[in-house]
């Protein structure tokens, strides 16, 4: 039962951790190309990644890990299917910026000249994320009180 509540109490951890991050890494985006802004775009999106990955692996504990409802309640769920089908979508929307900061960190870090032009669709990109994961919470909640299984 513990051990329930402390894996529960991480995954919405994460969520705290990791909705925050994504609107100050769209910020951070919003104020490129000035010099200050990669610091605080990279550290926001550091806490964004370690949340995601924070939220999947408890997500996983909570499914497969006997703490929960047990895995039955959760293939048999409708809304489970539409948190992970939400979830697939902000992993997919992830990629481009993923790759782009990563990018971004090693030619900083060679002390170049970063190209910030698609500075402004990855501001886009990010805030759909995170209109995703509002709706995430929704769902959540409603499947937590047994709504759509029908």
């Amino acid at each position: 039962m513990i051990s329930s509540a402390i894996v529960s109490s991480l995954h919405l951890l994460a969520l705290g951790l990791g909705l925050p991050a994504v609107f100050l890494r769209g910020r951070a985006l919003k104020a490129l190309p000035a010099d200050w802004a990669f610091g605080r775009l990279f550290a926001a999106d550091t806490v964004w990644g370690l949340a995601a990955l924070l939220w999947v692996f408890t997500g996983l504990l909570r499914v497969f890990a006997g703490l929960e409802k047990g895995v039955q309640y959760y293939m048999t769920n409708p809304l489970f299917w539409t948190k992970m089908s939400l979830l697939l979508v902000i992993i997919l929307l992830e990629i481009w910026p993923m790759i782009t900061f990563i990018r971004w960190r090693r030619i900083r870090g060679r002390g170049e000249t970063v190209d910030t032009s698609p500075a402004g669709r990855l501001y886009v990109v990010n805030h759909v994320q995170m209109a995703i994961v509002v709706v995430m919470v929704f769902v959540a909640s409603m499947m937590a009180r047994g709504i759509g299984l029908g």
